[in-house]
């Protein structure tokens, strides 16, 4: 990684970096592509427009960004410091996963917020991005921000129903007064086992495994965190029956993520 100042921007040269890849490969649901490789989106209250200048030499613009907030937030968040490279040859080891990475080589795991993580897979529960982004969109537009835990304590489903999130609002709510009240403590799961993490998001209502694997991949970085869903499970059925290789321990998370993109492909081209 490497980057200068250039005028109010910041210019980023990164490896194994690709924006579609990154940014609407459905770990984070607050990014919209605005034309070929340009986003704009937000990461809790900070906005950003970042594009793809060069795509072979992987040069990113961060447009309007000091070098502060680039290396306070968005260093951290686009995870700048690990060598993705290292993680692909590692995978590299089994055939399978060899071909997921060359697919999709670009992805990175973005470093969210716990409670935005969270209340963002509560909402992504039987659902497609395209709504999942509308409610999101509609709830930080009603408060003009991020709605913290004490924000949404107030809310009833009924009086959330501008969301338009369904069954999902009272999960929101109860998500709100657990956390608010200490009852699930996100920073003290986030120190905890990988199991005993589950356990503790899995005391609020309607955090199923999935869910509770999604936060602790995406919202606290526990690499070893392994979601399933529909796509994650038939790669379990044709590829991996008896569990994933030896190569992947340590690095489930960003292995699920690389075979996530490479069996939609595959199912797509019946290869």
């Amino acid at each position: 990684m490497d980057y200068y100042t250039k005028g109010k921007d910041i210019v980023l040269k990164q490896s194994d970096f690709d924006l579609d890849q990154t940014l609407d490969c459905g770990q984070a649901f607050r990014w919209v592509k605005v034309d070929g490789d340009r986003y704009t989106g937000s990461f809790l209250n900070h906005y950003l427009d970042i594009r793809c200048e060069d795509k072979n030499d992987g040069v990113f613009v961060l447009e309007n960004v000091s070098e502060k907030d680039f290396l306070d937030v968005w260093f951290d968040y686009f995870d700048l410091s690990t060598d993705y490279g290292e993680i692909k040859r590692q995978l590299s080891e089994d055939e399978t996963l060899a071909k997921a990475c060359k697919f999709a080589g670009g992805i990175r795991i973005l470093k969210q917020d716990p409670w935005e993580a969270l209340t963002s897979f509560i909402i992504s529960q039987n659902n497609n991005i395209k709504r999942i982004k509308g409610i999101i969109a509609r709830m930080c537009s009603y408060y003009g921000e991020y709605p913290t835990e004490q924000m949404l304590i107030k809310e009833t489903p009924e009086s959330l129903s501008f969301l338009r999130a369904g069954f999902r609002a009272k999960y929101l709510i109860d998500a709100a007064i657990r956390v608010d009240s200490g009852e699930v403590d996100l920073k003290q799961a986030a120190s905890l086992s990988l199991d005993e993490a589950r356990e503790c998001l899995m005391k609020i209502k309607g955090v199923g495994p999935k869910v509770a694997d999604c936060t602790l991949l995406f919202g606290m970085y526990k690499l070893e965190a392994f979601p399933r869903d529909v796509w994650v499970k038939r790669v379990m059925e044709r590829w991996y029956p008896n569990g994933l290789p030896d190569c992947t321990k340590g690095a489930q998370g960003v292995a699920q993520q690389y075979l996530f993109h490479y069996i939609r492909t595959f199912d797509d081209n019946k290869a």
